[in-house]
């Protein structure tokens, strides 16, 4: 990170998108977003292992790097990489700090992945002090992920703009994970009713209660065998508190997880 405090000066800015490699569309995405809105952008390219509660998830996780490298010098040439070591990063402590996310760490992804959000905002926070971005981009489908980042920057008082990002989709409309790397055609062409069943809640939400469209995603995936339905929530935007009843004041959003031969994909849509 030498080379970064080379270039900047004070009225410099610095957009950042932290990845774990394995970069697809969504991932330039984020980075054509800092391209337009900084001076400088860095990608980083680091697979976080106390963000892994699962360590066959985190041993099959995708690695790419020379091809990583590849796409973003197509993008282009003056996007710094940083793609440091787990030593470089943990310095021999390979442990997670523990943090207090104000509960946003115990719904959907935090029940089912105990520890993943400490290791998340440990990994997050060391990575803005290395880099020390003005902004930094981050995908909506990890979206409780979003806004446990930006929580952990307010609590921090740290500078940084943390931005969402319109999800990145497949034709087909299965959003875009490194993950699906590991998914046969067929997988993909099946994922398919992932976005679908999304699609299908946000229209009965109109008319009818979180319990009731829930029960329907419930049902749509016991017909689907090839699919393993982890969890389906309609949750406010701002706490991910579970919808129990609908508030017209309040934004939610549907939250999904589901596991496609041991592959876990997520998913969410905004539903007002």
């Amino acid at each position: 990170m030498d080379h970064l405090k080379s270039i900047k000066t004070p009225d410099s800015t610095i957009g950042f998108v932290p990845t774990m490699g394995a970069l697809h569309q969504g991932h330039l995405s984020l980075m054509q977003q800092s391209l337009a809105e900084n001076e400088n952008t860095v990608v980083s390219v680091f697979v976080n292992p106390t963000q892994f509660n699962n360590p066959e998830d985190l041993s099959k996780y995708p690695r790419t790097l020379e091809a990583d490298i590849t796409k973003i010098s197509e993008l282009n040439t003056e996007i710094i990489l940083y793609a440091p070591s787990v030593e470089d990063v943990y310095e021999g402590k390979i442990l997670s700090q523990e943090f207090d996310f104000d509960g946003l760490e115990n719904q959907m992804e935090g029940k089912f992945r105990p520890g993943h959000f400490n290791g998340v905002g440990t990994i997050v926070k060391r990575l803005f002090e290395i880099v020390n971005p003005t902004n930094a981009y981050f995908g909506e489908k990890d979206f409780q992920q979003l806004q446990i980042v930006k929580k952990m920057v307010k609590k921090n008082n740290m500078t940084v703009n943390v931005q969402g990002c319109a999800i990145y989709r497949e034709s087909n409309g299965l959003a875009m994970s490194s993950r699906n790397e590991r998914l046969s055609e067929q997988q993909k062409m099946d994922g398919a009713l992932i976005y679908k069943t999304l699609n299908g809640a946000k229209e009965k939400f109109k008319t009818n209660s979180a319990k009731s469209v829930t029960e329907w995603v419930e049902k749509v995936f016991e017909k689907n065998t090839s699919f393993e339905l982890e969890y389906f929530q309609i949750a406010d935007e701002t706490t991910l508190l579970p919808c129990l009843r609908k508030n017209k004041t309040k934004k939610y959003r549907a939250f999904i997880a589901v596991i496609v031969n041991n592959i876990r994909l997520i998913d969410t849509i905004s539903l007002n």
